[in-house]
């Protein structure tokens, strides 16, 4: 609804500031087009890691990709814009309808296609592209991280899958025979965390809906009043053998992408994390309990 009040703010004249709206948006423009990093040498990172690629590698190798397409198509889009504000060329529909966008604060249309699903404004936007950045370009110059931001990858499932394929690899299991365990630590924030896990990973940016987290005693409480959500610990993945995963008092905790939660074909939820409880399962579901990797 306030997306919709917002498209119906007169879209001419000057704004707040004094200056013209074509002046906004081209500042707006221009202030992206500083923030754009460079697109990736994907062929030379592929020759770094040599024949030696583990699973995970072809996950940072992919992301790589899609992150380039969503580069190469906001400068694109943004050099010529500017030259369509300037007059040089005319002005499309996709140039409109971006032109709008920036004017509006809001994530233009042709950008969100090729970018992970979210519900989140323009300048967040802009710091959640940032930090994926940081992200991938620790991965590359550096060693796969610590703790794995998973709102930071595109498609966050492929990267657990990569790990439990790592695992089954290691260990000679069956893949289709092992799953995935999680453990939420006593680490608050990812710095905390000095060496990497020796089975599966440690990730973070989990956020808690529908309930509270008791770091004391490791579990779900009641939600305090007033507060939607809660910032979840670092947590473990760890793969394991299905037949050995025994779980009790544990709630299987849907992890969604952002607060959409899932559309009708399952589209939006990357895994199920467990979470131990001291209440009744019923109590959590009836909640509407769940995990998601975006704030709004």
């Amino acid at each position: 609804m306030w997306e919709q009040l917002v498209e119906l703010q007169p879209q001419t004249g000057e704004t707040g500031g004094g200056i013209s709206r074509d002046q906004f948006i081209d500042n707006t423009a221009t202030d992206i087009l500083k923030r754009i990093p460079p697109v990736y040498d994907i062929d030379k990172i592929r020759k770094k890691y040599g024949l030696d690629v583990s699973p995970t590698t072809v996950v940072l190798l992919q992301e790589l990709e899609r992150f380039n397409r969503l580069i190469s198509t906001m400068f694109r889009s943004l050099t010529t814009l500017k030259r369509a504000l300037k007059g040089e060329v005319g002005m499309s529909n996709e140039l409109d309808d971006l032109s709008r966008a920036l004017f509006n604060g809001q994530l233009p249309s042709m950008w969100r296609r090729l970018a992970p699903a979210t519900k989140k404004t323009l300048g967040n936007w802009m710091d959640h592209f940032y930090k994926r950045n940081q992200q991938y370009n620790t991965w590359i110059n550096e060693s796969e991280p610590n703790v794995m931001w998973l709102s930071g990858l595109h498609i966050p499932e492929s990267y657990l899958t990569a790990l439990v394929q790592a695992t089954c690899r290691k260990n000679g299991w069956p893949l289709d025979k092992s799953t995935l365990y999680t453990q939420v630590t006593n680490y608050q924030n990812p710095e905390d965390v000095t060496e990497r896990a020796h089975q599966g990973c440690f990730v973070h940016g989990l956020y808690l809906e529908g309930a509270g987290w008791d770091s004391k005693n490791n579990c779900l409480v009641k939600q305090n009043p007033k507060e939607l959500i809660k910032d979840l610990p670092v947590m473990k993945v760890i793969p394991i053998e299905a037949h050995k995963l025994k779980l009790q008092n544990t709630f299987r905790t849907p992890v969604y992408t952002t607060s959409d939660r899932r559309n009708a074909m399952g589209v939006g939820l990357v895994f199920e994390a467990d979470l131990f409880t001291t209440e009744h399962l019923s109590h959590w579901v009836l909640q509407g309990v769940c995990l998601i990797l975006n704030t709004d």
